[in-house]
């Protein structure tokens, strides 16, 4: 027999093994919206570790950043279904981005499969104490921006963010005037805060503990209705502003593109969910991040509570008069 015809029988035979290989046989990626030192992308690190030993190949955390986490969205949506991408999705990008913006090239509900929820994230209300040592508490920032209404002004992680909603909805409650001004992210909004250059900014916790504790920040609440652990003597923003009702709470869920297969949906949630159980991970979540780790990480608790949301956050950016073009 030929040589070539005996290598085309090899390749013909070889080819339906191959196609068959079991999951996973080369590197994941998990993708994030938001840049290098977001709570998005430590959280991702963090996670990445555990669950390469757990599924045997390299777990690779990639960061499009952009647009409100809008371009690693789409990216998702639009990537072939088979095991080897995943994104962490926000209440963000996956809910509030929903209405923020007045279109969005892909479906935030239906271009994705539910893989696990990955736990809820508080924002913190922080001032710098050496730049605005007048701002001791909320009253007396509250106090200030009334004073000097269109003066001061608020960072966020970006137009779209939770950041910049959670602003929003400050202003909304409080019916001040006062500025938003976007950057490209945690670390060039939290830099912003430490030079002075903005009066104040809600970041999320993760990113917040550690300059709050050194006493480089001063938090003056949390956003959500009860004390978060890991910042127990700070009040709550409902409380220390008195603002009945004010809750600016999100999440962190893992989504992979529409369409996944079955078995592998069930292998990485059964992993992700097993790595979110353990005390090690959890205290972590906890202690060092202020997340609160889901109870129910199932998909379609997931699902449950994305729709939900995508309700919930419409009413609020309709309500705080947030918009991105």
């Amino acid at each position: 027999m030929p040589r070539r015809l005996v290598l085309l029988l090899i390749l013909l035979l070889a080819g339906p093994a191959a196609a068959q290989a079991p999951w996973p046989h080369r590197p994941i990626t998990i993708l994030g919206g938001f840049p290098g030192g977001a709570g998005t992308d430590i959280y991702a690190r963090r996670l990445a570790e555990p669950l390469a030993r757990a599924l045997g190949q390299p777990v690779v955390v990639d960061n499009r950043s952009g647009a409100g986490g809008n371009i690693a969205s789409d990216a998702v949506a639009k990537a072939r279904p088979d095991g080897y991408l995943f994104l962490i999705g926000t209440a963000g990008t996956h809910a509030i981005n929903a209405t923020l913006y007045r279109s969005l090239p892909f479906d935030p509900l239906r271009d994705v499969t539910h893989v696990t929820l990955l736990g809820d994230v508080p924002n913190v209300l922080l001032v710098n104490p050496e730049k605005r040592p007048q701002y001791r508490n909320c009253q007396k920032l509250i106090a200030a921006a009334r004073a000097r209404p269109g003066q001061l002004n608020y960072a966020s992680t970006g137009n779209g963010a939770s950041t910049h909603l959670a602003g929003a909805q400050f202003t909304a409650a409080t019916g001040l005037n006062i500025v938003h001004v976007p950057y490209r992210g945690q670390p060039g909004a939290m830099q912003a805060l430490l030079a002075g250059d903005v009066d104040f900014f809600f970041n999320q916790t993760g990113p917040s503990i550690a300059p709050v504790q050194q006493g480089q920040l001063r938090a003056l609440g949390v956003t959500l209705r009860q004390a978060v652990e890991a910042l127990p003597q700070v009040p709550t923003v409902e409380q220390a502003c008195a603002l009945p009702g004010f809750e600016s709470s999100t999440w962190y869920g893992l989504l992979a593109p529409p369409g996944l297969p079955a078995p592998i949906l069930a292998r990485m949630n059964a992993e992700v969910a097993r790595i979110l159980a353990t005390p090690e991970f959890r205290r972590w979540l906890i202690d060092s991040q202020g997340i609160t780790p889901p109870t129910d990480t199932s998909p379609e608790g997931f699902r449950r509570v994305h729709e939900r949301d995508i309700a919930r956050w419409a009413a609020i950016v309709r309500r705080s008069g947030a918009s991105v073009d």
